[in-house]
């Protein structure tokens, strides 16, 4: 069985890489590029667009491998039935839920703002989750989706790192996902709010999960692609 380098201690992969996915929360304009919600709400949207390259590369790796690839977008429909009123009333910045912004109305699906980044954009087959929520299984199919490929394992990703991200590894663990978070695969507004999250992920023997540089993982993951771990191989 292989193992990535990782904390509280060694993560083990699956014998079959096939039950792990790469899961990627949220990489959406509307969080990463000027004139979105995240900058709406007076952030500094740069800050995330530095995990970007290190995903591309992970994304890369799986792609190869043929391995499931999961995408996430917080959205809402175009009438907001299913976003919360607290949800619309919270952030107080120039723009909340459902305004018109530069990018289309903020957080709505199918606007130019709630898309992927351009630099991560799916390919066909792979699976992209709308989620109104802050988790990735609130109130969508991904366990559904996970249970019908036989996943057991989950590589988690994405922005922010204390919020959607954490939401979701938390969802999963209950669910029993083993669960380890790309520590250079994701980000937040606040650099110690992303340190305090990855420090209690690992917390207590691993009470949520384990977290990993990307490295550790690419070279697992490069070292299955030269044995031929590919699907149906």
């Amino acid at each position: 069985m292989s193992t990535i380098a990782a904390l509280p201690y060694e993560y083990e992969l699956p014998a079959d890489l096939q039950h792990l996915a790469l899961v990627i929360i949220d990489m959406q304009r509307d969080f990463l590029e000027p004139g979105g919600f995240g900058a709406a709400l007076g952030n500094d949207v740069e800050r995330l667009q530095a995990i970007v390259p290190a995903l591309q590369q992970l994304i890369s790796a799986f792609r190869k491998l043929k391995l499931p690839i999961v995408h996430t977008l917080e959205c809402h429909q175009p009438d907001l039935s299913d976003c919360p009123p607290a949800k619309l009333k919270r952030g107080k910045g120039s723009l909340t839920i459902g305004d018109l912004g530069p990018m289309g109305r903020i957080l709505v699906q199918g606007e130019p703002g709630n898309d992927i980044i351009p630099e991560l954009q799916p390919l066909p087959g792979e699976i992209v989750i709308h989620k109104p929520g802050k988790g990735a299984f609130y109130q969508t199919p991904l366990a559904t989706e996970l249970q019908q490929r036989g996943i057991t394992h989950l590589l988690i990703t994405g922005v922010t790192t204390e919020v959607c991200v954490q939401t979701t590894m938390r969802e999963a663990n209950d669910r029993g996902y083993e669960c380890l978070l790309v520590e250079d695969c994701t980000e937040s507004y606040f650099p110690e709010f992303k340190q305090s999250t990855l420090a209690m992920v690992r917390a207590q023997g691993g009470i949520v999960g384990w977290t990993a540089a990307s490295t550790a993982v690419l070279q697992v993951l490069e070292a299955g692609s030269v044995a031929g771990v590919t699907h149906g191989v």
